[in-house]
């Protein structure tokens, strides 16, 4: 009997010896582990501002894009200006050719009498007034159609400069938003880690900015994979990047509440942008936009939703 109380408290004792080494370790790791998430706190604001940065050069490329559509338009005015011109010529060609033959007959009928003498004459001004008129129909056709070849070839090179522009700058977005996706995720892994290592007690309020700034994040590279061609080189791999990001999302307990398309209620807890369209459905109120999304934690409103609702 003696020998069995001296084996349990032999093995309780190197249990205890275990966990206290374990709880050491723990110790140790845990300001590496917050110096780690610190860095890639910092890295994260450093990514935030160049994607600002870069939607800045968006904006300025979107106002060049316009300025570009309205030359376009202006040379759309032009070949427009110019057909009508080519055509007031031809009728007035046509016009030339048809009073030239009249004057040609009145001048056959009062000089009936000199025909005779003067028949040769009259035949090769005749042909030469008919060599001129073919001359100047065949000019002015060669004119409108050098002219319109130029102006389309222009509008070609406009529409391909604003295509181009467009997938540089989509193409740039997506590698960066690759990029905050990979670093997010780190930071999350991260936190996962410290959460083990050092749970917060049930009186603690738990530390939801991490989590909410990477729903943010979410919405807004969601809303801008919306917009682009599905061709953009790197598309494919960014939307992976963001199912995973929300699968580890969901998995740490917290739910983005999807309201965009759907009917708005009095009864939702959201800060509202109401916005006019005159084609939009009578008694229809649709969520068109998400601001901020609405996150749940367990359940638990965390953050309130700022949407756009569109109504006629």
């Amino acid at each position: 009997m003696k020998r069995l109380i001296i084996i349990s408290f032999f093995i309780g004792a190197t249990n205890l010896f275990a966990q206290q080494q374990q709880d050491s370790l723990l110790v140790q790791e845990l300001p590496s582990l917050k110096s780690d998430l610190l860095k890639q706190q910092q890295e994260v604001d450093v990514l935030t501002k160049k994607v600002n940065n870069q939607s800045y050069l968006i904006r300025e490329q979107s106002q060049t894009i316009s300025a570009l559509q309205e030359q376009n338009t202006s040379l759309n005015a032009s070949i427009d200006s110019l057909s009508q011109l080519i055509q007031t010529n031809s009728q007035n060609i046509v016009t030339n050719s048809q009073e030239l033959g009249t004057k040609i007959q009145e001048t056959e009928q009062q000089a009936e009498n000199k025909i005779s003498e003067l028949g040769g004459d009259v035949e090769k001004n005749r042909l030469y007034w008919i060599i001129a008129t073919l001359a100047t129909l065949l000019l002015g056709g060669l004119i409108y159609w050098l002219l319109g070849k130029r102006i389309q070839s222009s509008k070609t090179d406009v529409e391909t400069q604003i295509r181009n522009t467009k997938a540089s700058l989509e193409e740039e977005s997506v590698k960066l938003d690759n990029k905050l996706v990979e670093v997010l995720e780190t930071q999350l892994k991260l936190q996962q880690e410290t959460s083990k290592s050092q749970p917060v007690a049930s009186n603690d309020k738990a530390d939801h900015s991490l989590a909410l700034k990477v729903a943010d994040e979410i919405i807004r590279i969601q809303k801008n994979l919306s917009r682009m061609d599905e061709k953009t080189k790197g598309l494919k791999q960014l939307n992976s990047s963001v199912k995973r990001i929300q699968d580890n999302f969901a998995s740490n307990g917290y739910e983005l509440v999807d309201m965009l398309g759907k009917e708005y209620n009095e009864g939702m807890k959201a800060t509202v942008n109401f916005v006019q369209d005159e084609d939009f459905e009578e008694g229809k109120r649709i969520i068109t936009r998400i601001i901020k999304p609405q996150v749940n934690y367990k359940g638990t409103m965390i953050q309130t939703a700022q949407i756009e609702v569109t109504e006629a």
